[in-house]
């Protein structure tokens, strides 16, 4: 990865002296960041104890151990009980600003704390008087909304678990989510508008639940306003919400909040299970520590609620008191500076945003950048995949301004959170995550498991984390399997490569199930789409790796240009001569076609998997978690 080596960022004295991790470091005697790491890793529970005093989480009653046990599945916080609504919406707030809303038609609403709070409480009591209760499942089948939010808390403040399922799914994949959760109330909308394009959702919700006899309420939201059909478990919004007495339940640390889904495009969908310390403990750690979030700031990240990044913002967010930005549409519609009119407008201070999503962007003139004022912003964020250098100092240089720090963190749905993850008061190189996410003692493991310096290897945890998932729903065995197969139940094994470089800088290079290996040489397919996005004419790329009876493995390559390009034979050979300058001849592409977009999944995963299989003509396998399903068949079209 050419032109990583370089700091190209460092905090100011003033920020460092400023940030909330500063404060905690003065507490206990820590000198600097490599010392910081090192405690938080090497005595985890002393750790967590101490971050979740110092970042004031309130406890019904305090935990009589902070940890019991170690993998495949530790407990947290023995002893102990809280809510994770006391911490984040409970804290008499009042008129603040909450929620800032961002429609995909140009709607928005703001909503203070105190009305957040008074929805939450009027949602709790209506469920109760559903008759649900603590472990009840509730699915949440809603666009990016205000209400998805008061939802969302409303079921946790009963004690209720939250199933949180990505609108854009169709009735299949719904039905799947909430027959595994076995849920038994589904909140919805009357439609959804995405690209100024309305579409009814309550008929897919309706499809689905004839599959789910556990349904016993399905609460319908009128989005858009449009008539859609209600049978007798349907009650609208306005019926369900009810006025009282709301009291908030006392849960038991290891008591389940939230079952999230993960989105894999092959295989029936794995329900992870989070629980209320575990969750709270992890998310108040990363927006506390490492993004810096104060009561003042107003915190955005392009994401929906059935991604992991949904719930986390908004339980981050709320606890600190800060502004949470929820927006609805597309990052380039219905203009290409939709996110910084949005970010101009609400002085956004925290911008999150995929590496996809701003590769899209930057296909656009850089004028729809630069008109707008950004100066509010402080830090920027990122996860989802490995950045390419060239889409990452775009995103520094002309979002940033090169003032903010890229806290590029990357975990994943099963814990809840971050493995690895930059802290603000450390200089930071182009695509790095910095290194282990504190608390988190993540290590790079060569195959016989033994660690490896200087070389890509794979990303493990040696010890558990709070926020890890509590196995599978309903499927331990997987959850062995996918974890602890390779290195044993001590190890926890991610299926990430990674490297640690001579400075002591960690990168990640993508899926270790997506890696190609060419005559022995392994690459991962960010490397190869990083060398041909670096072309000035190629807006997207995936690599795959196909069989070859001599080599083992070959290259294809798949390459959406910019707007105005066209396809043609010179273009195609001088990038694939592109690869051969970046990695070498041996990893040339056997092959390199043009398409007109790659399909990803709504939260703008490249789904690699699904190009490999519809390429090599086998079944492409459950791919309900695509946004764009015809951007699969266009792999087959190819040229």
């Amino acid at each position: 990865m050419d032109g990583v080596n370089d700091v190209i960022w460092t905090p100011s004295p003033e920020s460092v002296e400023r940030a909330n991790v500063t404060r905690f470091m003065r507490r206990h005697g820590i000198r600097d960041y490599d010392e910081l790491v090192r405690r938080s890793t090497a005595d985890t529970s002393w750790f967590w104890d101490s971050a979740l005093k110092d970042l004031g989480v309130v406890w019904d009653r305090p935990y009589e151990k902070v940890q019991q046990g170690g993998f495949p599945i530790a407990s947290w916080f023995v002893g102990g009980k809280l809510n994770i609504v006391t911490n984040c919406i409970e804290r008499g707030r009042g008129s603040k600003p909450a929620l800032v809303w961002a429609g995909d038609d140009g709607e928005s609403a703001y909503w203070d704390y105190a009305t957040l709070e008074m929805t939450v409480a009027r949602i709790a009591l209506g469920l109760r008087q559903a008759g649900l209760g603590k472990g009840d499942t509730v699915g949440i089948y809603m666009p990016m909304i205000p209400e998805i939010v008061a939802v969302f808390f409303a079921c946790l403040k009963i004690g209720a678990v939250a199933v949180p399922v990505f609108s854009a799914y169709g009735a299949p994949a719904l039905a799947v989510r909430l027959q595994d959760a076995e849920a038994k109330v589904l909140f919805t909308v009357d439609g959804v508008s995405r690209r100024g394009k309305k579409t009814p959702l309550k008929p897919e919700a309706d499809l689905a639940v004839k599959e789910c006899p556990s349904i016993r309420k399905v609460v319908v939201f009128p989005r858009l306003g449009i008539p859609v059909p209600m049978g007798p478990r349907d009650v609208r919004w306005d019926d369900f919400l009810k006025d009282g007495p709301s009291p908030t339940e006392s849960m038991n640390s290891e008591d389940t909040a939230l079952l999230i889904y993960t989105s894999g495009t092959t295989g029936k969908p794995k329900g992870t299970v989070h629980t209320h310390a575990g969750t709270l403990a992890q998310v108040t750690k990363e927006l506390g520590y490492h993004f810096d979030v104060k009561a003042n700031d107003v915190f955005f990240w392009v994401t929906d609620i059935g991604w992991m990044m949904g719930p986390w913002e908004m339980i981050g967010a709320t606890f600190f008191g800060a502004t949470l930005v929820l927006f609805e549409g597309a990052p380039n519609y219905p203009n290409p500076d939709r996110l910084w009119e949005i970010v101009e407008t609400e002085e956004v201070t925290h911008l999150g945003i995929s590496p996809t999503a701003i590769r899209l962007l930057k296909t656009s003139p850089l004028d729809w950048v630069t008109k707008h004022d950004l100066s509010s912003l402080r830090i920027l964020g990122s996860t989802g995949e490995a950045w390419d250098p060239d889409s990452y100092l775009w995103y520094f240089e002309h979002v940033g301004r090169k003032r903010c720090p890229i806290i590029n963190i990357s975990g994943g749905t099963e814990i809840m959170g971050s493995h690895l993850a930059p802290l603000p008061i450390t200089p930071l190189k182009p695509c790095t995550l910095r290194g282990p996410g504190l608390g988190m003692d993540v290590d790079v493991f060569d195959d016989d498991g033994k660690q490896i310096r200087g070389g890509i290897g794979h990303l493990v945890c040696k010890k558990p984390a709070p926020s890890m998932t509590k196995g599978f729903l309903k499927d331990p065995d997987r959850y062995l399997e996918t974890y602890f197969s390779k290195f044993g139940t001590g190890v926890w094994y991610h299926g990430d490569w990674a490297k640690i470089d001579e400075d002591g800088y960690w990168f990640l290079f993508g899926r270790s199930d997506d890696t190609i290996k060419v005559a022995g040489k392994r690459v991962g397919p960010a490397e190869v789409e990083g060398a041909l996005i670096a072309h000035p004419l190629v807006a997207e790329a995936a690599a795959i790796g196909v069989p070859h009876e001599l080599k083992g493995e070959t290259v294809v390559c798949f390459v959406v240009l910019k707007p105005g390009n066209s396809p043609s034979e010179p273009l195609r050979e001088e990038l694939r001569d592109q690869v051969v300058k970046h990695l070498g001849k041996t990893l040339k592409p056997e092959a390199l076609k043009f398409v007109r977009m790659l399909p990803k999944t709504r939260s703008a995963k490249i789904v690699r998997g699904a190009i490999r299989r519809r390429f090599l003509n086998q079944p492409v396998g459950d791919v309900s978690t695509v946004e764009n399903p015809d951007a699969i068949e266009e792999i087959a079209r190819a040229t």
